[in-house]
């Protein structure tokens, strides 16, 4: 994607933006410009910062009770986003958000066991418990395909319940796992090495069967329900085991896997409901890497699509895309996969960024309602650098690392920046995390 120096000016920055200085009207602009879409997409430039996490549960909470959203669907697991969601809606052991989250085990830990996530359950479960008796609940649920083992667990957990004899058979067909202990990875590599070691057959076959007795399993909305939570896990079960084979022939067919699994389960959430007499809006977490229409991006060159993209295709007129950026501050992420969680210092947003851009507005945060202003929009079309931190942030190889070039009024319809922001905190905080990083200018003989 061509990079041009943009036609823009502080000032169009300036009569753009709408200030975010806490008061409860901040994203009244937000709120009219979602009117009646069902799809809220909210991203994040990081997977660890404060702010970002703040500012989507205080959309979320009035997308919630001023627009009648009912679905939250988070970039995480399906069976922990289940644990959650079990709680919010007065079900399951457990005594409070701290236990709900126990689930999110796996790396990285932080994104769903921080402090801005315990606050938003205890509200949900809250708002939940202040409706009258046939009122629709609000429900938090999973998108992502990782939980192989979990999920498995989970099927023959259902059928355990429902039909012993359907339990057995279905930990036959699962039992083609056994062989590889409890590292997916290590399945991945060897079945994508060897055909004989794939259990691809079990885990379709395994989701074919529930589905084609689904109706045995039916007994009221509230079976309805646990059949499809079932049903769902199987079928992360088959594309997770298609995924970890995929990882080990390249990233487009790990990435367009993922993303495409991440869209039909929003689809599949949206029928369930629909089925049940709702009329169901939801709204999304996910990294703007995720949420961004990746086809203003130079992700589109290496064909890759992403769940911005295929919502957008698939639901045009209810949807809406809103990115988040920070100019710098710190950030909770890990040097490598699987380390432990740091606080990071964030560098200041390179030369013919975005960042760098929104840097200069006469305030520090603020909302852009991107299709507002016409030379904001003809400004924003042309290629800017664009800063994506994951789990994962390094900053000595910041530019190659963490920055793509994107024309923002293509990937969003919204952009929310944050001037300087901190890292969200982990819920098991460790003494690396506390220490923070030293600055830049620390000596180095120390």
């Amino acid at each position: 994607m061509a990079v041009r120096q943009p036609i823009i000016s502080k000032e169009i920055i300036d009569a753009a933006a709408h200030p975010l200085t806490g008061a409860a009207g901040d994203y009244d602009p937000l709120l009219e410009m979602i009117g009646d879409a069902r799809y809220v997409l909210l991203g994040e430039a990081t997977h660890g910062t404060h702010e970002f996490y703040r500012a989507r549960a205080e959309i979320t909470k009035r997308l919630v009770r001023e627009k009648g959203f009912s679905l939250i669907a988070w970039e995480a697991d399906w069976p922990d986003a289940l644990r959650v969601n079990r709680y919010i809606r007065g079900q399951g052991d457990d005594r409070d958000a701290v236990e709900a989250t126990q689930n999110f085990e796996r790396f990285p830990v932080w994104m769903w066991r921080n402090a801005d996530i315990l606050d938003l359950t205890g509200w949900l479960r809250s708002h939940n418990d202040s409706l009258p008796l046939n009122d629709t609940k609000v429900g938090v649920y999973g998108l992502d395909l990782y939980s192989l083992y979990r999920s498995i667990h989970s099927v023959i957990q259902y059928l355990d319940k429902v039909n012993p004899e359907a339990a057995k058979a279905a930990r036959r067909r699962y039992g083609c796992f056994e062989d590889f202990g409890d590292d997916p990875q290590t399945y991945g590599m060897l079945a994508s090495n060897d055909p004989s070691a794939s259990c691809e057959d079990q885990v379709v076959e395994q989701l074919l069967e529930l589905q084609r007795h689904a109706a045995d399993f039916l007994d009221g909305r509230g079976a309805a329900d646990e059949l499809f939570f079932a049903e769902q896990n199987a079928r992360v079960a088959k594309n997770a085991e298609r995924y970890y084979r995929a990882m080990y022939h390249g990233r487009q067919n790990t990435w367009n896997l993922r993303d495409r699994h991440m869209v039909d389960t929003l689809d599949a959430l949206m029928g369930h409901f629909e089925k049940q007499g709702e009329q169901p809006k939801v709204v999304i977490w996910a990294h703007n890497s995720h949420l961004g229409d990746a086809r203003a991006t130079d992700m589109s060159r290496r064909d890759e699509v992403n769940v911005g993209q295929l919502v957008r295709e698939r639901h045009f007129e209810g949807t809406v895309l809103v990115g988040f950026t920070t100019y710098s501050g710190t950030v909770t992420a890990a040097s490598d996969w699987g380390e432990p969680a740091e606080r990071k210092r964030v560098r200041p947003g390179m030369r013919g960024s975005c960042e760098e851009l929104f840097h200069e507005a006469s305030v520090p945060n603020f909302l852009l309602v991107i299709g507002e202003h016409r030379h904001l929009y003809r400004s924003l079309a042309s290629a800017l650098l664009e800063r994506a931190i994951g789990v994962i942030y390094r900053p000595e190889t910041e530019r190659w690392s963490h920055y793509l070039h994107a024309k923002l009024s293509e990937q969003f319809d919204a952009v929310i920046h944050f001037d300087e922001t901190r890292a969200v905190e982990p819920l098991e905080r460790t003494a690396q995390w506390d220490k923070g990083e030293l600055p830049d200018m620390y000596p180095s003989a120390v």
